[in-house]
């Protein structure tokens, strides 16, 4: 369970997008690989590992392989960083009936209820204004800070049968002091500023979230389960990491990952999946390993193969009819397979049978996933990532419950595998 532990790890140090790509950094750098400048040329070596980052929030990694990618493409595998959570508005200030409480913003599909009477803290990134120019910080407050209260029954005595509906704007600001709002809101920017070592002067904006205070643990009677907020989906980020951190280095192919931001609201930034983050990194490697030839990026991808790993669902024993009969994923069982005839997900019967062919390699055991058909079906980076670089692409994932709620469920037996056939893709190379 060592693999499951070092998850729960993983997640503890990553209560924001920011704090998961400093973690999966400070692994990376730790095994060996060195941060790059984006903005430099860059010197790279045959077998050395490497890493850079955009926007503090999403994070590419290699390790270059002996020969161009042209010849011998790409090993991918793509996960994101960011979690469906309640976020601050530029000006956070609000409060009633002398509540000092925060104005927030729903990101992303969250359960909105499971953020009810939660122990939360804060944290993400200040921008401070410094002599070098704007800086991003890494903050968190890893205190009982703000709660969401829920109504008493006593006071809405028909909700059990009726149903609990919130609305975004009135009912779902935090409380987190008694007083004014505005004096309070500045005290706890002070506070924040002063763990970033500047002042509130120095402020010029924050991208700040609140994150439950329950730290990831094993549960269950013989500890089967993960149970852990943002499983979705640092669980693939944390496969990912340790799969490259510890990968071989190959004769030809060039094993990268992939974290992105901005998945859970649809990609679609300059470092989400839909930018051209990917594409440049995997285009400077073209370059830099030395093949001017018209078309070399084209067929790089042509030979290349891309995981996007994203939490999958389990099988739920309480509504079970929500499930197609023969696709039903459970926990501990191994990843599984996702598809989708609308192409919601990237996997087709080649990249499908590609990825089989590798866990079976691996000794990896695999599930098959489809939604029900009177049911829509949720989306990945993965149709983005195919669409967007030529890029064939499987989406995979481990199963798990309570998808998008502030606390999340995987199987403990389940962390190992994944990170066996990310390792696997990258080492073995032959999809």
């Amino acid at each position: 369970m060592e693999r499951a532990r070092d998850l729960c790890r993983y997640v503890q140090a990553s209560p924001s997008p920011f704090h998961a790509v400093a973690e999966s950094a400070r692994r990376l750098a730790a095994a060996g690989f060195k941060p790059l400048d984006p903005s430099l040329p860059w010197d790279l070596s045959p077998g050395g590992g490497y890493y850079v980052t955009r926007a503090d929030a999403s994070l590419v990694a290699f390790r270059l392989g002996s020969r161009s990618p042209a010849e011998c493409g790409f090993r991918v595998a793509g996960a994101h960083t960011d979690s469906p959570t309640l976020r601050l508005k530029p000006d956070p200030s609000t409060g009633r009936e002398g509540y000092a409480q925060l104005g927030v913003e729903v990101y992303g599909g969250a359960l909105l209820h499971t953020w009810l009477d939660r122990d939360l803290g804060l944290s993400g990134r200040l921008v401070v204004a410094t002599p070098k120019g704007l800086e991003g910080r890494l903050v968190r407050l890893d205190e009982p800070l703000c709660r969401v209260p829920s109504l008493a029954i006593h006071l809405d005595r028909e909700v059990n049968e009726r149903g609990l509906v919130l609305n975004r704007q009135t009912q779902l600001p935090p409380i987190f002091a008694l007083g004014e709002p505005e004096a309070c809101t500045q005290a706890l920017l002070a506070r924040l500023a002063a763990q970033a070592g500047a002042t509130t002067d120095a402020l010029r904006g924050f991208d700040l979230a609140l994150h439950d205070l329950a730290e990831p643990t094993l549960g269950g009677l013989d500890g089967a389960f993960v149970f852990s907020a943002r499983l979705d989906n640092l669980g693939s980020c944390h496969a990912a990491t340790s799969a490259l951190a510890e990968a071989s280095k190959t004769e030809g192919h060039t094993a990268v990952i992939a974290l992105f931001d901005h998945e859970e609201i649809g990609s679609q930034s300059d470092h989400g999946a839909s930018g051209p983050f990917l594409r440049d990194v995997l285009g400077r490697l073209v370059e830099a390993m030395g093949d001017s030839h018209h078309g070399a990026f084209s067929r790089a991808m042509s030979r290349s193969y891309c995981v996007s790993a994203d939490m999958a669902h389990a099988v739920h024993p309480n509504f079970v009819d929500k499930h197609e009969p023969r696709h039903m994923p459970r926990m501990n069982k191994g990843p599984v397979l996702k598809s989708n005839a609308q192409q919601r997900y990237a996997s087709d019967g080649m990249v499908a049978g590609r990825f089989r062919a590798l866990c079976r390699e691996a000794g990896v055991p695999l599930q098959d996933f489809v939604t029900r058909t009177d049911l829509a079906c949720g989306t990945t980076i993965g149709p983005i990532t195919a669409a967007s670089l030529g890029l064939p692409t499987v989406d995979v994932g481990n199963p798990m419950l309570s998808m998008h709620s502030a606390r999340e469920c995987s199987g403990a037996a389940d962390v190992a595998p994944m990170v066996s056939a990310l390792r696997a893709l990258f080492d073995l190379g032959r999809v």
